[in-house]
């Protein structure tokens, strides 16, 4: 099976969990996620299959949108409320208004320091891994963007939020930076991704619903349709003399597309032939041949 499947990923679940639910469902071995949600982290999983998986360099530095719920008090060794406490509770002091005055800080570029229980590799390993073993891990501080961090509601020491991220940031490490700011130490209590780049919650499929579909020709059904993906890339379908000159790797003339400097090619209205960047002119050359 070939495509992008939207996920509602459930809770307690890791990202590689919902990839074998997703091989038993489809029959298909090779998938591929784009971007790590978090055990206790629900909502959208997009993932890739089958030769769509060599298109995962296209879709690697989305945004991604989140709501969810700060817990102020305490920090967490995870930044989470899966860690252990790293200090003893401490009373949240501060109102609303103030814990937005000081959330206004995360904002615009900015460089964060991931935690050490993350996906993150150090050598090819995952620092979570490290971090398990008692060993040092050694993380270095990213680049990223805040594009909009609002508190929205305060009850008792818990704070819900909504939060837009460049690919890359992390929703928990602004949770404790927040609570040291703060002056009692705060953790991630719970996270739901709301959209990955251009994918949404309205698109995705739960878990359990997957499972309930009866053939791979109904899940097929339910991905979203080829020429929608990469929406910032033209498409254009090819006659076959064009799309054999493709798949043996060859420059082809395109001249439609003289300002376009990626292209999507198709061979038929749901085929998709290649990936193709224009070196000069109208001339393309495939970067991306799909089969």
């Amino acid at each position: 099976m070939n495509g992008l499947l939207v996920l509602d990923k459930p809770p307690g679940m890791t990202s590689h969990d919902v990839v074998a639910i997703v091989r038993r469902a489809t029959g298909e071995k090779s998938i591929g996620h784009l971007g790590t949600l978090d055990p206790m982290a629900t909502g959208v999983l997009p993932l890739l299959l089958g030769r769509y998986t060599r298109l995962a360099q296209f879709f690697g530095q989305s945004d991604k949108s989140y709501e969810g719920r700060i817990r102020f008090g305490f920090a967490t060794d995870t930044f989470d409320a899966e860690g252990e406490a790293t200090a003893a509770a401490q009373p949240l002091s501060l109102s609303l208004d103030e814990l937005r005055q000081l959330a206004a800080r995360f904002h615009g570029e900015m460089d964060q320091v991931p935690p050490v229980y993350s996906a993150k590799k150090i050598n090819g390993v995952p620092a979570h891994k490290l971090a398990r073993a008692g060993a040092e891990v050694p993380v270095k501080p990213a680049r990223i963007v805040i594009h909009g961090f609002q508190l929205l509601t305060l009850e008792g020491n818990e704070a819900t939020f909504t939060m837009k991220v460049s690919a890359g940031g992390y929703v928990r490490s602004v949770a404790h930076e927040l609570g040291q700011l703060a002056g009692c130490g705060a953790h991630l209590s719970g996270l739901r991704r709301t959209q990955a780049g251009p994918f949404t919650l309205e698109q995705a499929i739960m878990v359990e619903e997957l499972k309930s579909l009866p053939t791979a020709e109904a899940i097929e059904a339910r991905l979203p349709h080829p020429r929608t993906l990469l929406p910032e890339m033209p498409s254009v379908t090819v006659d076959e003399q064009t799309a054999g000159r493709i798949r043996n790797g060859m420059q082809v003339n395109l001249p439609e597309f003289s300002q376009a400097s990626l292209v999507k090619i198709f061979t038929a209205p749901t085929e998709l032939l290649a990936i193709a960047r224009r070196v000069a002119g109208t001339l393309m050359q495939p970067v991306v041949v799909m089969g």
